[in-house]
């Protein structure tokens, strides 16, 4: 899934379109997106979505997909805010608050009816943040990012981090599945017990695989002269859209007006 995303950020079709102006789009919907309602939030995510599969031509079985893994981490910590407990002398004091509920011994265990208004709004809120950061990856090369997060004040050190990490994702995957590949071959995952033996080689030969490569990358740089600092190639073919520029802005005009309606 990784090595597809890095595929579509390279081969779209806002592919040309200025970082600066897709970076300024997505996250001025984020700031929209962390203080409006649930109904400007999903607006958000409806537009942006528009954004993504239409103008950029992104598939959208691949962009739904990475929608719904993204919103799975949310929906784990959903319970926690619609389930409520109190001891049964206390019940009268949540009477209002109880959508359903049973008694557990002492204890009223029930389903909160703010609980449910405040996970909504998390869950909204959530998925049309992801649905921004979606668009920005999905769009544009990460070294682009890192590019002009360094015209705009980033450090340096930082920018060099996030481009190692970057990295360093694809040398764990590809090891990973070289490792898995290798073990499924030769029957390691038959039974339970085996299964487990398995991934424990697993993860220990891809940590032992990670620091080989690791070293192999610091020799490299250290053989080819690096001063610290990675520089980015980037072809300047780039172009500012007036109609995207002009869209956008009526659009987040739109929104505000609607939150605060």
């Amino acid at each position: 899934m990784t090595l597809q995303i890095d595929t579509l950020a390279y081969t779209n079709r806002l592919r040309w379109l200025a970082p600066q102006q897709k970076l300024l789009l997505a996250i001025a919907l984020l700031i929209i997106a962390a203080f409006a309602h649930p109904q400007v939030q999903i607006l958000i995510t409806i537009w942006i979505s528009i954004w993504t599969v239409v103008y950029a031509g992104i598939p959208a079985k691949i962009y739904l997909k990475l929608v719904y893994i993204g919103s799975l981490f949310c929906l784990t910590s959903l319970p926690a805010l619609l389930i409520n407990g109190v001891e049964t002398s206390h019940i009268n004091l949540v009477q209002n608050d109880s959508v359903t509920g049973l008694t557990l011994g002492n204890f009223y265990v029930y389903v909160s009816r703010h609980g449910i208004e405040q996970g909504f709004t998390i869950l909204t809120r959530a998925i049309s943040s992801l649905s921004c950061l979606y668009f920005i990856i999905l769009t544009t090369p990460f070294t682009e990012i890192l590019q002009t997060m360094r015209r705009v004040g980033f450090p340096v050190l930082l920018t060099d981090l996030l481009l190692l990490m970057y990295r360093f994702i694809f040398v764990l995957l590809n090891t990973a599945s070289e490792l898995w590949t290798a073990q499924q071959s030769r029957g390691g995952y038959r039974t339970f017990k085996t299964g487990i033996k398995s991934l424990s080689l697993l993860i220990s030969q891809l940590l032992k695989r990670t620091f080989i490569n690791y070293r192999q990358i610091s020799l490299t740089l250290a053989s080819r002269g690096f001063n610290g600092e990675f520089k980015f190639w980037h072809p300047q073919r780039y172009f500012v859209s007036n109609r995207y520029g002009i869209e956008a802005m009526i659009g987040c005009v739109i929104l505000i007006i609607l939150e605060f309606r």
